[in-house]
């Protein structure tokens, strides 16, 4: 019996034993079923800054966990190694209740909650709810760093666990949107929601060529304010990575360029990668 997965935009309707564009979620016994619960491809304390997020407990360290897939497919993908991996990664059993000892352990070395990171936290989202749920009865902060194309209900449903958001906006073109498997309204609404619920960044990769038109960054930062001009925006230099090694770096000169257009709707934009 298929079934149709609706964590996001995709609706993958998958035949028993598929798994889905995400590789991280599949049809087992007639329901979706996330194949990555609790399996970690990556643990690391890391400063907040890097998540990024500059004024969301800045000098902070984090508890930063990451599995495997990803409902995009970005070719200057960072993290391709897990974020384009599926079942077949090496990973570590990790349950809830595990991360959130382990969170805890590390207080004394300045942790202050978890961060669902790396690859996109948001196709393994079972695991992220109950985590979260965990980590803030125990007092702790939740961070997602994430591309924000869940749908509303989802994403509705895990808001109120969060204590704070980095969202992808990858440019401001539906056709670039659609080159990298993804949907700009979609995420265009997550960012709204975020915003009426939790503190939110917003993070721009720069890529030459595409999406680094001043126009494009005056049309995404005019809208960006109209959320809400206090929300911060990363403007991030690109590096050849994954299927776009072909391409040149982002000159560090258009990365702040770019910057000083946004400045002009949006109270604080910082650079990064450079």
């Amino acid at each position: 019996m298929s079934v149709t997965c609706t964590l996001c935009f995709h609706h993958c309707v998958l035949a028993q034993g598929q798994t889905g564009a995400c590789r991280a979620r599949g049809n087992r016994g007639g329901a979706i079923v996330p194949l990555n619960y609790g399996r970690l491809t990556a643990l690391s304390l890391d400063p907040m800054e890097k998540k990024p997020l500059r004024r969301f407990y800045p000098g902070s360290r984090i508890l930063s966990v990451g599995s495997f897939g990803c409902n995009l497919h970005c070719p200057f993908c960072q993290n391709a190694g897990i974020a384009a991996a599926g079942a077949e990664s090496e990973t570590r059993d990790c349950p809830p209740e595990t991360l959130v000892r382990e969170a805890l352990r590390l207080r004394a070395q300045g942790n202050i909650g978890v961060a669902y990171t790396y690859n996109e936290p948001l196709v393994g989202y079972e695991y992220v709810r109950d985590c979260a749920s965990l980590v803030r009865r125990a007092g702790m902060v939740n961070v997602l760093v994430t591309n924000g194309t869940a749908e509303e209900k989802p994403w509705r449903a895990l808001l109120p666990l969060l204590d704070a958001v980095n969202i992808d906006l990858k440019g401001f073109s539906e056709t670039w949107y659609r080159h990298l498997g993804g949907d700009l309204e979609t995420v265009k609404r997550s960012i709204a929601l975020a915003a009426a619920s939790c503190h939110v960044e917003v993070t721009t990769l720069v890529v030459p060529g595409e999406n680094d038109s001043e126009e494009e960054m005056r049309a995404l930062s005019a809208w960006l304010a109209s959320v809400d001009p206090a929300i911060p925006l990363h403007v991030s230099r690109f590096f050849p990575r994954h299927h776009m090694q072909d391409r040149p770096p982002t000159p560090v000169s258009t990365v702040y360029r770019l910057a000083e257009v946004a400045r002009a709707q949006l109270r604080y934009v910082y650079t990064g990668n450079c």
